[in-house]
């Protein structure tokens, strides 16, 4: 068995760019950025940003470009993919990027020290967590039903709370 997945939290390095193909099929790219922070041999506090090419397709895609914007902080899933081809100079180029599948928004409300600005994403409402795949019962198989007599617990034991994540 293989396993190609990527999963991803950063931040936009620039706003979504949403095209259509001739089929009418949406598909958004952008960039994320990501941190990577050490200490060297000699105490030095270290960092190395890395950037990763994003793909988006669908519905999901028009999501991205409506609310999504540079600086916008998201989680991304999806499976890496390697494109090449031959450059005008003859020089065969290659592109790596993650075709996401799934996009969870983490910006909060709050987000930003002086309030919302023009260029800065601001959620109207509570962040949507977007995904492609709808999870489905077999055939057969009963759903079972909320238990109403007592309060409804909206958080898992498995589920990692944002604000537990180191970065």
């Amino acid at each position: 068995m293989d396993l190609n997945k990527a999963m991803i939290i950063g931040r936009l390095t620039r706003d979504p760019e949403v095209r259509t193909t001739p089929q009418g099929t949406s598909v958004a790219s952008f960039s994320l950025a990501t941190n990577f922070v050490w200490t060297d041999s000699s105490g030095q506090k270290q960092e190395k940003v890395e950037y990763h090419n994003i793909v988006v397709w669908r519905k999901l895609a028009d999501i991205c470009g409506q609310y999504l914007k540079k600086g916008s902080k998201i989680y991304i899933e999806g499976r890496l993919q390697t494109r090449d081809w031959e450059g005008q100079d003859g020089v065969k180029r290659y592109r790596t990027e993650v075709v996401a599948d799934n996009m969870i928004m983490l910006d909060s409300k709050g987000a930003g020290s002086a309030g919302p600005s023009s260029n800065q994403f601001q959620p109207a409402a509570e962040p949507p967590i977007i995904q492609t795949e709808e999870p489905v019962a077999p055939a057969g198989t009963a759903i079972p039903e909320a238990d109403n007599s007592a309060p409804a617990d909206n958080s898992s034991d498995d589920e990692i709370k944002v604000e537990n994540i180191p970065f």
